[in-house]
């Protein structure tokens, strides 16, 4: 069975049934597919080099260019678990990141049932990698997540949360999701929205779209949501702050690339720009190297080798 976002635990395998996909089960057990405190805290005291996250999210970015956003959100949710549970060096080699980067966006395909090859990560003059050593990172990965695939992410919250708006226009209700996801998944590379538990991001998205779509009921929304056993208040007004924040820097952002867009008559986005700058850091590091274009057939045959040794390979 499709691997669903919105329903992580509805599983077709009567060998090994699933909990029940209830509420309870969801917030019971969001916090195992969460990266760990330690990652977190690593990556705002600069411990652990954001260069690194932000240069396997790019490379995410590019392979998943053909595919809706959602396949791109759950290979990052593999990729800061993974990096989470290892030991990783200052400075990964470059080809390293980008395996990884690579597996997971693998990884995340089968998840979802996306039809894909190989050559959709590979068509853009970076590092090949063949089927035997994409699949071997996977089963590292695979260890590092404990086979916890079925990620329950925000978007596993948003139709419990609705609920409680009671909208009874549907065209509405559709229009308050579909902006809360658009918040959802630029929330995703705001390293402050790390720490907070899935569902919190998830009750936030909604009040902060509410915010912008239903101004005059967004006291009453408010309230509903807080009386939600589940919610910490605290950390939902928190987020909800953060994501007005992330919407003004955005919104400078776009202003700043409208004058370049003008004076360069070429069109140009938020995304678009980081991705290219990201990108360049990727192909500067890449002509840094002997390796470019090599195919990497002395990767260990073990599985269960740790993610540090593949620095000495």
């Amino acid at each position: 069975m499709e691997f669903d976002l919105e329903n992580p635990l509805t599983n077709s395998n009567h060998l090994c049934p699933p909990p029940s996909p209830n509420s309870t089960s969801l917030f019971l057990l969001e916090s195992d597919h969460m990266p760990s405190h330690h990652y977190i805290q690593s990556l705002k005291a600069g411990a652990f080099p954001t260069s690194v996250r932000r240069n396997a999210i790019a490379s995410i970015s590019l392979f998943c260019c053909r595919f809706g956003p959602f396949l791109p959100y759950l290979a990052v949710n593999y990729l800061d678990r993974f990096l989470s549970s290892q030991g990783i060096p200052q400075q990964p080699k470059t080809w390293v990141v980008r395996l990884v980067a690579c597996s997971c966006v693998s990884l995340a395909a089968k998840m979802t049932k996306t039809e894909f090859s190989l050559i959709d990560f590979q068509g853009d003059g970076g590092f090949i990698f063949d089927a035997q050593t994409i699949e071997r990172m996977e089963y590292l990965i695979l260890g590092a997540l404990k086979w916890r695939m079925r990620s329950i992410t925000p978007f596993s919250f948003i139709s419990f949360f609705v609920s409680f708006f009671n909208l009874k226009d549907p065209p509405l209700r559709q229009a308050l999701k579909a902006r809360a996801v658009e918040l959802i998944l630029k929330a995703q590379m705001d390293t402050r929205l790390m720490e907070l538990r899935p569902s919190i991001i998830a009750a936030s998205a909604l009040l902060s779209a509410s915010h912008q779509l239903l101004p005059l009921q967004f006291p009453c929304f408010r309230k509903a949501i807080s009386s939600c056993s589940y919610v910490n208040k605290e950390n939902m007004l928190q987020c909800c702050n953060w994501m007005q924040e992330m919407e003004k820097e955005g919104e400078q952002s776009e202003s700043v690339d409208e004058i370049m867009a003008s004076s360069s008559n070429t069109p140009v986005n938020v995304l678009d720009q980081h991705f290219s700058c990201w990108e360049s850091e990727i192909a500067a590091d890449a002509t840094k190297t002997d390796m470019k274009r090599r195919r990497i057939n002395d990767y260990p045959d073990n599985h269960s080798v740790h993610f540090s040794q593949l620095q000495h390979c």
